[in-house]
């Protein structure tokens, strides 16, 4: 009698175990993907450039990436995130890739109607990722023109303050092999600092081997997109998995990875809010 009151006692406290967990992982999934994805994160980050000059000490940059438009993105969301970039009063914007998802070319319409709307005192520029290449580049190139965004595809922009330079320079898709890091070095003048856009941050292997860029801006990872807190994302993208998230130091480049706005695969985001960034440039 005694080890039946005992089984029936571990049978319940078992039951009520398993019952509380399944609600922790309703509640978790509930949470990614009604609360984190649309849950913002504004991030600021001062970085000292060794390269800048003084007249662009307090130069706002302010990077997005990955907005990846599909069939699930609201344009309401989208007007929500472009209100949000414009409110940090950038001097540049810096987009790093993956306007839209592979395969989701028809709606592109969605980003032309909201992507002009984004507002810099000197520049809007951007690169394209991979996914805007499984889907259709020529296509997104052609919004990018019609909504004043400057594509950097092997290219440098020189902003200018006085007798100053900061140069903005871009690379095409690494993924893809559109890549030319050595057209880019024969156009970038020595003198000045450099901020480099690549999509996929891992290429800082090889652009802070040019020892030429002080900044290099990338995207692609989404920080993995789904995580538990305080350890390395379980799946991480190709040419994302060393440098995923945050700041890093390669050589003497700072290296800086966005977690990105959209989603890709499952629509859901657990430990890895969507980021806006705000680099305060000091001399």
């Amino acid at each position: 009698m005694k080890i039946h009151k005992m089984l029936f006692k571990a049978k319940f406290a078992l039951s009520k175990l398993v019952k509380i967990i399944l609600r922790a992982c309703f509640c978790a999934l509930l949470y990614a993907y009604l609360i984190e994805p649309n849950w913002i994160d504004i991030n600021y980050v001062q970085l000292k450039l060794p390269h800048l000059a003084s007249e662009f000490n307090d130069y706002r940059i302010v990077q997005i990436s990955d907005i990846h438009v599909d069939k699930q993105t609201k344009k309401r969301h989208l007007n929500h995130i472009f209100r949000l970039v414009n409110q940090q009063k950038p001097d540049l914007i810096a987009i790093t890739g993956d306007f839209i998802t592979r395969r989701q070319t028809k709606f592109i319409p969605k980003l032309k109607a909201t992507l002009g709307q984004l507002s810099a005192s000197d520049k809007i520029v951007g690169v394209l990722g991979n996914h805007d290449y499984w889907a259709d580049a020529n296509k997104v190139i052609k919004v990018l023109e019609e909504t004043n965004v400057l594509n950097l595809d092997n290219k440098v922009y020189t902003v200018k303050r006085n007798n100053s330079v900061l140069h903005i320079a871009g690379v095409d898709d690494v993924w893809v092999g559109k890549d030319r890091l050595d057209l880019v070095l024969q156009q970038l003048p020595q003198e000045g600092a450099a901020i480099l856009l690549a999509h996929e941050p891992d290429f800082a292997d090889r652009s802070a081997l040019s020892h030429r860029f002080d900044l290099q801006l990338s995207g692609h990872s989404h920080a993995g997109q789904i995580r538990l807190p305080f350890v390395k994302p379980p799946k991480l993208p190709g040419l994302g998995r060393k440098y995923y998230d945050g700041l890093y130091k390669v050589e003497e480049m700072f290296q800086y990875t966005n977690r990105g706005l959209g989603m890709t695969g499952l629509h859901l985001r657990f430990s890895s809010r969507p980021e806006i960034t705000v680099f305060i440039l000091k001399a």
